[in-house]
This record gives C-alpha cells, sequence and structure tokens, in this order.
C-alpha cells in the first residue's frame, strides 16, 4: 500500500473556493481502480492550509493515477488558486495494524508483528 499525505498552502482567502472547484476531480479519482482514499481537506486552524491524504493499493495503481486526467486537472484547479507552498510525501506501507489492540487499549508498537 502506498500512502500520500502532506500540506497545500494557498492563500487564505481563496482556499474553499479551492476545495469546491476540486470536488468533480476527487470524486473522479476516487472511482479509479486501487483507490482506497483521496480526500484534500481544509486545517480548521491554519488559513489556507489544504491537508492530502491519499492511500493507493500498489504503485501500479498510483502510476494509473498519475497517467489519468484526474491528477493534472487536480493539480492545476488548486494551483489556479495561489499555492504558497507545500509538503507532499508518499510512503510505502510495509505492515498496518489496528491503533487498538483486542482489550481495546491504544498501542504504538506493532503488536501482531511477528519477532
Amino acid at each position: 500500500m502506498i500512502i500520500i499525505a502532506g500540506t497545500v498552502d494557498i492563500d487564505p482567502e481563496r482556499r474553499e473556493d479551492a476545495l469546491v472547484a476540486a470536488q468533480p476531480h476527487m470524486r473522479a479519482t476516487r472511482t479509479l481502480e486501487g483507490c482506497l482514499d483521496y480526500v484534500w481537506s481544509a486545517d480548521p486552524l491554519v488559513p489556507g492550509r489544504i491537508y492530502v491524504y491519499e492511500r493507493w493499493e500498489s504503485r501500479k495503481h498510483l502510476e494509473d493515477h498519475f497517467a489519468s486526467p484526474h491528477y493534472p486537472a487536480m493539480r492545476d484547479t488548486i494551483a489556479g488558486h495561489g499555492i504558497r507552498g507545500l509538503d507532499v510525501t508518499k510512503h510505502l506501507v510495509a505492515l498496518s495494524e489496528p491503533v487498538y489492540d483486542p482489550q481495546g487499549r491504544p498501542r504504538a508498537d506493532f503488536f501482531t508483528a511477528e519477532d
């Protein structure tokens, strides 16, 4: 699994318009094979900040997204609202498990991993 996460900072007075304009691209991207999550959302505490969160089943699915018309459409829509900075990274996930163990306790360790 691949996770893309980060922030995009745009002109604060244009953030809501940018997110509304981006909704069709988010909807379309979510229909792509291998797209598990695709969310761009406003930070309620930092004016102009948008959080990016994407989950893809595989590299191939992410490559297909980058080759689709939805990727440049989203990029251009957000860029058209005045990007001031960005910090977006991709992560290859080798292990995933619930935060809570069977007893309902939050765990920072990977309790199902074999040593």
